[in-house]
């Protein structure tokens, strides 16, 4: 069996940053180009035990914080959204796991992942539901102290990759749409069969295709904790956050691009200032602007992370929501700028400063859970709840 140490936040943020230049890197435009899985770097992460950061070390993890994990996902997003995608998604579902009271079966699994370097995918959205995460159709049934479940999910990143696939489901054939709970479909009790393909304009390396899912195995695999809670206090927070920092990476990336071009042009006339400077300048501001933000998501997370009554709060819930919308629209706004400082050079797909797969990866953000789906309910929020500030 393979150990990995516990971890610190600059150590795993450290070692994130070194796979991204080594097995990252250097697949990145291979695997937008094939929509292909980035397998060699979630091998890296494997080798590395990167996939069970967030698990508690008395079950063999690393004990790491959503602080810690966010940094990692911006390192690797630097260099392939596609790959952050994957790894933030991972650890959103090993976070459900990980904060909410668990049973014995699943506590065993938490330590075989650890042990192994098992991949979670999750399934929470469902053909007719409009792509409301907070509804299923599809419900879950029981005889015997088993279950069985049939899902028609339209999307399930990496699903054919995964080792297990976390899915909403109603608790009862009897329950109603927003009755949900979470269960664990792990092999051999799981079979995916595809029913659409994946060839989109960003993100092609998540190989989000849609699957007919069908599980069964023991009732102690579906989690106690309703998923309404789970989606309070975690499914919801945790993925803005996470997916805020993918989103931040490319940013980045698109940062460093303009920078380079800038200063390239600046070495061909010496003692001169490139034209695209100040407009660097104003760029520069705008990332800070979004770093600080998302970030500072991610530090509040941890500080209030075992205050259930605040994140299940009306509050936090408009804090989130806004947090996604905004930070999709300042990755968008600041990859755009750099292609407007880097011209030509960065819109040509041939160029040493094309900026294609970041423009691409970057108009994803705001259709992942829709940005007017959150505004609206965000609308809703705010007319039933005080003003806080």
């Amino acid at each position: 069996m393979k150990t990995f140490a516990a971890t610190s936040r600059a150590d795993l943020a450290a070692r994130a940053a070194a796979i991204g230049a080594t097995c990252v890197a250097p697949f990145a435009e291979e695997v937008d180009e094939e929509s292909r899985f980035p397998r060699e770097a979630v091998d890296a992460l494997r080798d590395d035990g990167q996939l069970s950061a967030l698990v508690p070390t008395r079950l063999g993890g690393q004990g790491a914080s959503i602080v810690d994990v966010a940094e990692a996902t911006y390192r690797l997003a630097t260099h392939c959204a596609s790959t952050a995608m994957v790894y933030a998604m991972h650890h959103l579902g090993v976070a459900c796991l990980v904060r909410h009271p668990t049973n014995e079966l699943l506590e065993s699994y938490l330590h075989e992942l650890a042990d192994r370097q098992l991949l979670l995918a999750s399934a929470t959205t469902e053909t007719g539901t409009g792509g409301d995460v907070g509804s299923s159709i599809c419900a879950v049934e029981r005889s015997d102290g088993r279950f069985r479940l049939e899902k028609q999910t339209p999307v399930i990143s990496y699903g054919q990759y995964a080792d297990a696939v976390l899915a909403t489901a109603r608790r009862t054939i009897d329950s109603p749409s927003n009755d949900q709970v979470l269960v664990l479909c792990a092999p051999p009790g799981l079979s995916l069969e595809p029913i659409s393909g994946w060839d989109a304009l960003g993100f092609r390396g998540t190989c989000s295709s849609g699957f007919r899912l069908v599980a069964e195995g023991a009732d102690a695999a579906v989690l106690p904790t309703p998923f309404d809670v789970i989606s309070a206090e975690t499914n919801l927070p945790v993925s803005h956050i996470l997916w805020s920092h993918v989103w931040l990476g490319l940013a980045g990336a698109a940062v460093r691009q303009a920078r380079s071009y800038v200063q390239s042009e600046a070495r061909k006339r010496p003692g001169a200032t490139p034209q695209g400077a100040l407009r660097l300048a104003e760029l520069d501001a705008r990332y800070r602007q979004m770093a600080g933000l998302v970030r500072g998501a991610a530090r509040r997370f941890d500080e209030m992370a075992d205050d259930r009554e605040a994140l299940s709060s009306l509050d936090y819930a408009v804090e989130m929501n806004a947090l996604k919308v905004s930070a999709s629209r300042l990755v968008v706004d600041v990859v755009g700028g750099a292609l407007l400082i880097c011209g030509m050079a960065g819109y040509r797909q041939d160029s040493p400063f094309s900026l294609g797969r970041l423009l691409r990866d970057a108009y994803g953000a705001v259709l992942m859970l829709n940005n007017d789906r959150l505004l609206g309910a965000n609308a809703q929020l705010l007319l039933v709840g005080g003003d806080r500030r």
